[in-house]
């Protein structure tokens, strides 16, 4: 149930983010750091105007496509490779939260802000009381041995569980989650998009440049 909830949220947001480029004249360039063709595929996006590159610090196996889809490795908090403003959007979703600590998240955001012309980056919010990586109550808010705990000694409610404890150790310090104010300190004169769930603001956009 709560996959649907989540796949028709995620529908949502997406036509939000729809609305906003059909304000960009085309053709026109997309850098998704940390995305994935399936993502794309999922949102049944097609626009012949669009140039697509996924940038992420692993390489994708990408199936051939008639669209404009391509991809380049590296590192979103030094992305080195692109020149200032050069595409005229940064997209991201749900990626920003496991770059690090803030001074890393920081970077990621200052790198989409020097190579974008406009941003629209998504992340989960802190204060929603369902952690969406394990879907546990305030599991963002128990102690580290806490949730180090639980993780070796159970399956999550998605149905996974992870090997080791050095998994395990290395999963939990890959999540940090923001807050409002944190993502309007990453970037500074963004406006900031609440998508809520039962009255509650479960995830964070920051956008700029529409």
């Amino acid at each position: 149930m709560w996959r649907n909830i989540q796949n028709r949220l995620r529908r949502r947001r997406f036509r939000f983010f729809l609305a906003l480029l059909a304000t960009v004249p085309r053709p026109l360039t997309i850098l998704d750091v940390g995305g994935t063709p399936d993502f794309w595929e999922q949102m049944q996006f097609a626009d012949e105007g669009v140039t697509l590159t996924l940038y992420n610090l692993d390489p994708l196996q990408l199936a051939p496509s008639p669209g404009a889809i391509g991809q380049i490795v590296g590192d979103a908090r030094n992305m080195t490779a692109f020149a200032d403003q050069q595409f005229d959007i940064v997209f991201s979703n749900s990626v920003i939260e496991h770059v690090g600590d803030l001074q890393q998240q920081a970077a990621m955001a200052q790198e989409i802000q020097r190579v974008g012309r406009r941003y629209y980056i998504q992340t989960p919010n802190r204060y929603f009381p369902i952690e969406p990586h394990v879907l546990l109550p305030m599991f963002q808010f128990w102690p580290r041995q806490w949730q180090i705990w639980m993780l070796t000694h159970f399956k999550t409610p998605w149905g996974w569980r992870l090997e080791s404890l050095e998994e395990v150790k290395e999963y939990v310090a890959g999540i940090r989650l923001l807050t409002g104010n944190e993502l309007r300190h990453l970037f500074p004169g963004a406006c900031l998009y609440r998508e809520t769930f039962l009255g509650l603001t479960k995830s964070l956009t920051a956008y700029r440049g529409w």
